[in-house]
């Protein structure tokens, strides 16, 4: 029976993996639904689901055989030993060794074990699915946090909405090389850091680092010339309001969204953050204005719209620090410059860093850091780098034209 047991708790666990392949694959085939019809694959995802569901199948069925043995195995058990019992008892009533009332009792007896032994039966076939399950559950219950909270109070802060990176390398886990190596620079109140590359080269990277989605492997991040890792993870946050890569809106309407920068925000703070963003003229053209409706994942906008909810999400914060990951790539040029002029009179003290594709977007810049192959290749004002930055001024050439640089 336990030979049994232990057989069906392995391929329970394996039947949990190969249930995941199958989810992994619906959810791909219809996240990517249109992919798919672009490039006439239908049979192709259609076939290759179907080979994870023969694959799931065939596995559940050699599972429920196995486990399935348990009962008539069991039922053969209580009939040999009920069969037993009265015959071996027969034969002692007829020499007269037992009376038939003990025979009984015994009968009964063996009947109430037995009864219990299926019920343990029961459990064990239950056992297997819930010990594949329990396990999985305790690899995420147990898997140890990264990012531990410092016990610095924001109070004691010597500085205010500045970013400082000291001799800062990081790499991501498992992989072969460093990402960032050894990157140097400071951003100050008021100010605004750009940084350009090609793709690929790490300017994400160096984000990503500020508001601690990432611990670097050597080196510090200073935020208000405190190391990062000192402060308690949600403290360090509440000062920057980050725009990621991916704009990811959540189902609800557009002030909900809205107010995730800020929980308490009314409609003078939409307002406010939507026309610093340039998202209020699309906005008022909804139906229902701020309260209209957004889709899971914001589908139901386009790309600039929801680049430009993004930007008003952490507008509504109101933090010391901006963090933008190229998030004016979806924007026109009219829109890119509108939006950049506002945030620039409306930021105070606060601090910018954005990642770049476009020279224009950085032009006006106080700072900006040329990142290529993980390190900081220029660091200057526009003007600077034209003239001591090589793959600076190349970008420059091939964005503005030689006859603009």
């Amino acid at each position: 029976m336990w030979h049994c047991h232990s057989v069906s708790s392995r391929y329970s666990v394996k039947l949990r993996k190969k249930l995941d392949r199958l989810n992994q694959l619906f959810l791909e085939s219809l996240e990517g639904v249109r992919v798919i019809r672009a490039f006439n694959k239908q049979q192709a995802e259609s076939r290759r689901f179907g080979e994870a569901n023969a694959d799931y199948a065939a596995t559940a069925m050699l599972s429920g055989r196995i486990t399935s043995l348990l009962l008539p195995l069991i039922n053969v058990i209580f009939g040999v030993t009920t069969a037993a019992v009265l015959g071996l008892g027969a034969h002692y009533v007829e020499t007269g060794a037992m009376e038939v009332g003990s025979l009984v009792a015994n009968s009964q007896y063996i009947s109430m074990v037995l009864m219990s032994v299926m019920m343990l039966a029961l459990v064990i076939m239950m056992f297997p699915t819930a010990y594949a399950c329990a396990g999985r559950i305790a690899e995420v219950l147990e898997t140890e946090a990264t990012i531990r909270d410092g016990s610095f109070s924001l109070s004691e802060r010597p500085l205010r909405s500045t970013v400082e990176f000291r001799h800062v390398t990081f790499a991501y886990p498992g992989a072969q090389e460093p990402i960032l190596k050894d990157i140097s620079f400071e951003a100050h109140p008021g100010e605004i850091t750009a940084i350009i590359g090609g793709t690929g080269r790490g300017k994400s990277s160096i984000l990503k680092l500020i508001p601690r989605l990432y611990d670097p492997l050597f080196g510090e991040v200073l935020i208000d010339g405190v190391n990062a890792k000192e402060y308690a993870v949600d403290d360090l946050r509440s000062l920057i309001g980050y725009v990621p890569q991916k704009n990811v809106l959540f189902s609800g309407d557009i002030a909900s969204n809205l107010n995730f920068g800020k929980e308490d925000g009314a409609q003078q703070d939409w307002q406010a953050a939507a026309k610093i963003a340039c998202a209020e003229e699309f906005i008022l053209k909804k139906e229902n204005g701020y309260h209209d409706r957004v889709a899971q994942g914001g589908t139901n906008l386009s790309g600039g719209q929801r680049q430009r909810m993004a930007i008003a999400r952490a507008i509504m914060k109101q933090p010391e620090i901006y963090v933008f990951d190229d998030s004016f790539s979806a924007l026109d040029m009219k829109t890119d410059q509108t939006l950049r002029k506002n945030l620039k009179a409306a930021m105070g003290d606060a601090t910018i860093i954005l990642v770049a594709q476009r020279v224009s977007t950085i032009l006006d810049a106080d700072r900006i850091l040329v990142v290529d192959d993980g390190m900081i290749v220029g660091q200057g004002t526009h003007q600077e780098l034209l003239k001591s930055c090589p793959l600076y001024r190349e970008i420059a050439e091939i964005q503005l034209g030689k006859e603009c640089v």
